[in-house]
């Protein structure tokens, strides 16, 4: 089983340099915890969370997550101040390293309960949650957004955005490069069909060069991460390091300076069902709801689509899961 490290090189960096994105349905505590074998150094997001949620009822179901994970951040979604506060400090009692407010999710279900991109309108209000929100805890409070909302793509909107939030004591914004359209596109269309304008989160950075500045948005190669980490704080890669997870190996030496690590995919893996055991035992978490999440740990490899179909056949599921790996390591004609 591999043993997880310490972060390192940490002192040398922005705790926001590089981050794994916070994806509803996607990066929940086992998604985590597989790409925290990947990386050391990289802070890593839950999905966003409903304060409401928390508060009422849910609070060990939202907030669990593995020691392992450090560092992490909590993600909330809501518009609430008594809530939001209410949620950050349960989110930092719970131990998480950082507390962050959506204010980017465009989705018709996020703006029906008031919060998301919508709340790039009232600036204001997201001022007051924020200022909320740090009355009661002591651990940072960052707000993710996007550049603009509908077709409005004027700098002022979104640098006066930045400045009132930041007025209320909010020292970190991580910046989707692209405009939120509230109507007529799905979620999926908004990370694809409004334009990507990097120069905008850069033109933040020299407004306001005393916050740190993150950005976000379609992130696939160390090149342009390496272009954007001479212009920003941080970058925030999503899709990219879900669907492509070994990437994030080369990250704590590429961008921290760190050590090379010496990984393997099968020590990975193998870790992988190591844990798998522990959450069937501990929780009664199923195997299949955890592999889920590293089924692009062979991508572009041989044999990987074979390797995909076995962790992904409903019809293993009774199977425990280290024989479920060795099927997944055998010739596909075994399977029959």
């Amino acid at each position: 089983m591999l043993h997880i490290a310490s972060p390192t090189n940490t002192e040398k960096h922005s705790p926001w340099r590089m981050s794994v994105a916070p994806m509803l349905d996607w990066t929940d505590r086992h998604c985590r915890f597989f790409h925290r074998l990947l990386t050391k150094n990289t802070l890593l997001y839950t999905e966003m969370v409903n304060a409401g949620a928390i508060v009422h009822g849910g609070t060990e179901r939202h907030l669990r997550f593995n020691a392992e994970e450090h560092p992490v951040a909590l993600q909330l979604g809501g518009s609430d101040r008594a809530l939001l506060a209410q949620s950050a400090q349960l989110g930092a009692q719970w131990g998480y390293d950082e507390i962050n407010l959506n204010c980017g999710c465009p989705s018709e279900r996020v703006q029906r309960g008031a919060f998301g991109a919508c709340l790039m309108q009232e600036p204001t209000l997201v001022a007051d949650c924020v200022k909320a929100m740090l009355d009661v805890v002591d651990v940072p409070v960052t707000v993710k957004h996007r550049i603009g909302i509908d077709q409005n793509e004027e700098y002022g909107f979104v640098r006066d955005f930045v400045g009132t939030v930041a007025g209320a004591g909010c020292r970190v914004f991580i910046v989707h490069a692209r405009n939120a359209w509230l109507k007529g596109l799905s979620p999926k269309e908004n990370r694809e069909v409004p334009p990507l304008r990097y120069g905008v989160a850069a033109k933040l950075k020299q407004d306001f060069p005393h916050l740190t500045i993150a950005i976000n948005g379609g992130f696939t190669t160390d090149a342009a991460v390496q272009e954007q980490l001479a212009l920003v704080d941080g970058v925030m890669v999503g899709r990219e390091a879900y669907h492509n997870p070994w990437w994030l190996v080369r990250w704590d030496e590429v961008f921290y300076g760190a050590t090379p690590q010496h990984l393997s995919r099968e020590a990975v893996e193998a870790t992988m069902v190591d844990y798998m055991a522990r959450e069937a035992a501990q929780h009664g978490t199923h195997w299949y709801a955890i592999a889920r999440h590293m089924l692009g740990l062979r991508h572009g490899l041989r044999g990987a689509r074979h390797w995909r179909q076995v962790w992904s056949n409903h019809r293993l599921k009774d199977l425990p899961a280290h024989e479920v790996m060795a099927l997944a390591h055998q010739p596909p004609a075994v399977l029959g």
